[in-house]
């Protein structure tokens, strides 16, 4: 864009196969990379070819979340996720992402708790909700200074 200002010359920038421009390519590829590839479209998928060809970074980063979300999808085994979590560690050190060095430190920290999804399934959610509610609970109220009345609201409207 430079060079053709500087010549005072039309800007002409590259079109890719299926009519995008790098920033259009950019733009439109944003979505399909939080998706599953299996979950893509015909379109999508001919962008993503496009996109990893141009961006072979993209492709490793994109695999490694998307492994990592399929640990959480398919392993039903506390041993299986253990084992899969160990292989998805050593890919993340081996590719050194420096993004994905926080949430394999994360899971790192909290590795048991984290494995415990893979015993029933379940996690905090409805504890997290519940939490919730008593915030705005609370801040309808404008804070709380009788303890004892705010509780027996609490099991009153809640219980």
């Amino acid at each position: 864009m430079e060079d053709a200002r500087w010549r005072k010359e039309e800007y002409k920038p590259l079109v890719f196969s299926n009519g995008d421009t790098k920033k259009q390519l950019l733009a439109r590829s944003r979505y399909l990379l939080y998706k599953s590839c299996n979950k893509w479209t015909q379109k999508q998928k001919g962008r993503a070819k496009i996109l990893f060809a141009q961006y072979p970074d993209l492709r490793e980063a994109y695999s490694l979340a998307h492994s990592l979300r399929m640990i959480f999808a398919k392993n039903s085994t506390k041993d299986g996720a253990r084992l899969a979590l160990a292989r998805w560690y050593n890919k993340v050190d081996i590719l050194k992402f420096r993004s994905f060095n926080v949430i394999s430190a994360t899971i790192y920290e909290h590795y048991d708790e984290v494995l415990n999804f893979f015993v029933n399934r379940s996690t905090n959610a409805f504890a997290e909700a519940f939490n919730a509610k008593i915030k705005a609970f609370r801040a309808q109220l404008r804070g709380v200074t009788d303890i004892k009345f705010f509780l027996f609201r609490l099991i009153t409207i809640y219980a």
